[in-house]
């Protein structure tokens, strides 16, 4: 492949600036709709009477068990808080319970494999300097109207550690994300004051080896985005998006990319794969 960097001086002094880059219009409507229906029907092919797991960022501890360690490496299903009763089982449809679908969508499946490995995506990497990028998890977040969850305060390095520090999100909208119905909001600039805790894997579970500060809701600003908009995010940004109590899904396919060229990735990480992820490219 040749690589031909498409971001512009401007683009990439902003995201130094900011920490985050939204680029409008990186996937077109075909490539949103393919990725749309192939949930649909992946969703409608998963069987919830086996397992109905939940996912949270409030208590990462809770919902952390063999299927979430193992969804590193397979494309697995976990379902919103609200969604599920008392009595363990879900409330409502199960296309309307789901929170997201991940890790491995990215490698396992063609629709989406297809973006995450698009020429136009590593492109886009290199100009960030990537030497040999690999994506290391991947994700289909629904944000269900009324029940999508919160999703705290947070710096994505604290997640997918490497030494030295190399993860960016990219989070592409497949709907308009709105203020009303759980769009991103970030500090800008925070990224510049690096990263202040992690997120380990131990012999009993998973936790943080620092709790978390305390941040002034007043200095977050929110990312708006049209559907098919990527926004760019520093792995030391520190983001959130608060829970959607509208009546409107906002659907987004989230990728986290680290570099392999002269860098560890942490073996205390909650992802520990078996088989090497394929990189990108390599320069």
């Amino acid at each position: 492949m040749g690589l031909v960097g498409n971001l512009c001086s401007d683009n990439l002094n902003s995201f130094n600036s900011q920490g985050y880059l939204v680029i409008e219009s990186f996937a077109n409507n075909e490539q949103i709709e393919a990725m749309r229906n192939r949930m649909d029907q992946l969703l409608h092919a998963f069987d919830c009477s086996s397992n109905v797991s939940v996912f949270s960022t409030k208590n990462q501890r809770k919902v952390t068990d063999d299927y979430f360690y193992e969804s590193a490496e397979n494309i697995s299903f976990f379902f919103e808080e609200k969604a599920i009763g008392d009595d363990g089982n879900l409330k409502q449809p199960k296309e309307l319970s789901i929170n997201k679908v991940g890790h491995a969508l990215h490698e396992l499946d063609p629709v989406f494999k297809n973006f995450s490995f698009s020429e136009k995506l590593s492109n886009m990497l290199h100009s960030l300097g990537y030497k040999r990028p690999t994506i290391i998890q991947s994700m289909y977040i629904f944000k269900q109207p009324g029940i999508g969850g919160e999703v705290v305060p947070h710096q994505d390095n604290s997640f997918l550690y490497t030494e030295p520090t190399t993860c960016t999100g990219l989070w592409l909208a497949l709907e308009d994300a709105t203020i009303t119905n759980g769009c991103l909001w970030a500090i800008p600039g925070s990224q510049k004051n690096g990263l202040v805790r992690r997120f380990l894997r131990g012999e009993n579970g998973v936790y943080f080896d620092q709790p978390s500060p305390t941040y002034d809701q007043k200095d977050f600003v929110p990312i708006e985005v049209k559907a098919g908009s990527l926004v760019v995010i520093h792995g030391d940004l520190i983001h959130q998006s608060f829970e959607n109590q509208s009546s409107k899904s906002r659907h987004a396919y989230s990728l986290h990319v680290v570099d392999t060229d002269g860098c560890k990735w942490a073996p205390e990480n909650w992802i520990r794969r078996k088989v090497e992820a394929e990189p990108l490219y390599a320069s």
